[in-house]
């Protein structure tokens, strides 16, 4: 696919919460501190005040501000995901203090004969939203594919990047120019490539089961997992949806504080 050369423009409220976002990022607005009214906001950017509760209502969303009787507020820290503890994969593979597998899918990446590739292609609504792009903006997305015996597909991944990991992490950078992408590509370090950019990684997985005729891993069930991996300021880097089939799955969890 071609690299699309005209960027799609963001919606008002999403430059506001963008603003914001960097605001609270950066400690121009502190952790705990009291952020600026509606009004005064509206005047800083030159909107309506509707644009500035729908930039705060995404940031709510994020777990990074919280609106109480007396005004709106940045979190205290980064938000804690919510529905239990983060679960990481254990045993080989992991890396560093983050306790981060080989991306996409854990230490069996390394094993496995996969086919990979990268490109710059609109996001769906749904995704967009999570990523911070305006729906239909494009974005890196990459794919990964273990093929098995007679067309059957054992593992698969799906990878969809936000502006901020594009705009934090090189090596994700240099991918956004079609010169640079590799023909088959290897983002095994990316979880190292994050860390190398003085992000600290929180990685939360939700795992169900499917059934049906979807994705060619076959009739039965399979396992699949939604993995959302966010920095220490709360923003998404990427989220990932994988799939295996029931005997490749190979998965171990433990958990951690």
């Amino acid at each position: 696919m071609a690299e699309s050369r005209v960027s799609t423009p963001l919606p008002l409220y999403l430059r506001v919460a963008a603003s914001l976002r960097d605001d609270l990022a950066h400690r121009r607005i502190t952790p705990g501190a009291r952020l600026p009214s509606e009004r005064s906001l509206a005047n800083r950017f030159r909107v309506n005040r509707q644009t500035v509760r729908s930039a705060l209502q995404l940031l709510r969303q994020e777990g990074l501000v919280a609106t109480e009787r007396r005004g709106t507020f940045a979190a205290a820290g980064p938000a804690a995901p919510s529905g239990g503890r983060v679960l990481v994969p254990a045993g080989a593979g992991i890396a560093g203090p983050a306790g981060m597998a080989d991306f996409p899918c854990g230490p069996v990446t390394a094993s496995l004969d996969a086919v990979t590739g990268i490109c710059w292609e609109p996001v769906p609504a749904g995704p967009a939203g999570r990523l911070g792009l305006a729906a239909g903006e494009p974005s890196l997305v990459h794919r990964y594919r273990v093929p098995g015996p007679r067309g059957a597909v054992l593992q698969e991944a799906l990878t969809r990047f936000s502006r901020h990991a594009l705009a934090e992490v090189p090596e994700l950078a240099r991918l956004r120019r079609t010169a640079d992408r590799p023909a088959d590509p290897d983002l095994r370090p990316l979880y190292r490539w994050m860390r190398r950019a003085g992000l600290r990684l929180t990685r939360r997985e939700s795992i169900g089961v499917d059934t049906g005729i979807r994705t060619g891993i076959g009739t039965g069930a399979f396992l699949s997992v939604h993995r959302e991996v966010r920095d220490q300021h709360g923003h998404v880097l990427e989220l990932t949806d994988l799939r295996f089939a029931p005997d490749h799955a190979g998965l171990t969890y433990e958990f951690t504080g």
